[in-house]
């Protein structure tokens, strides 16, 4: 499955190439980075990346459609992506995704096993996280208390929560449980003044990005309020309380 560069000659499609990627990442980490700054682009249905030597420091993503992979190549050729410069152009082959959707799809036995084995664990992973209400979404039915500022006052007022003023650190909320400091870097890194993101272990989906003053963690704030890290995260950015 290995491309080579001649770029042009390819025609434009849904699925891009990527290669030049940092070998020394680890498999699940980068292709959840790609998807966390891809997705800017549009909606990603597939990302593939291999273990193989063949196959190091390359990947394909694949897009719902030709519009979204053609966004990704023109704005994101040569992003330093954990400090290598990425190399983007038209996939040659079409991937499964595509196949299986236009019907030109031919299964190849070892990886449907593979693919189900992955989907039964992630099936019976969901089942248990929505069985230890993990999902705030759900808390409700759980029995969860509403938080202090939910609960009205006798005359049927709620409670506001002052937003913090304007400062140089964000508060991020949403984030997907699996989101790591440097997915959250390398989308952060892209605005002037970025200084650090601080990820709290025990607090799975928030995080503190720090930027050297408020203007600038103004800016990353109003780019980056309501990004889709997956389908169902977006981004929720105010100031942190200091």
């Amino acid at each position: 499955m290995g491309e080579n560069n001649s770029g042009s000659e390819v025609p434009a499609n849904q699925t891009i190439y990527i290669n030049n990627l940092n070998e020394k990442i680890k498999l699940d980490e980068l292709k959840k980075s790609l998807l966390a700054v891809f997705s800017q682009f549009g909606k990603i249905l597939d990302v593939l990346a291999f273990k193989t030597l063949k196959h190091k420091g390359q990947a394909w993503l694949v897009f719902e459609d030709v519009s979204s992979a053609t966004k990704a190549i023109q704005q994101m050729q040569g992003f330093p992506f954990y400090d290598k410069p990425m190399r983007i152009q038209y996939a040659k082959t079409k991937s499964d995704v595509i196949a299986k959707a236009d019907g030109t799809f031919v299964a190849r036995e070892r990886r449907k096993r593979h693919e189900d084995k992955g989907k039964k664990r992630k099936e019976q992973h969901d089942a248990s996280q929505a069985g230890m209400g993990v999902n705030p979404a759900y808390a409700g039915a759980y029995g969860a208390a509403p938080p202090l500022s939910q609960i009205p006052y006798p005359g049927g007022v709620k409670l506001p929560e002052a937003p913090a003023p304007p400062n140089n650190i964000l508060f991020v909320q949403n984030l997907p449980q699996d989101t790591t400091p440097m997915m959250l870097q390398m989308l952060f890194c892209q605005y002037p003044g970025f200084k650090e993101v601080r990820m709290v272990e025990t607090k799975p989906g928030i995080a503190f990005v720090e930027f050297g003053d408020e203007m600038q963690s103004t800016v990353a704030m109003q780019a980056l309020q309501g990004f889709k890290m997956t389908p169902q995260n977006s981004m929720l950015i105010t100031y942190a309380k200091k």
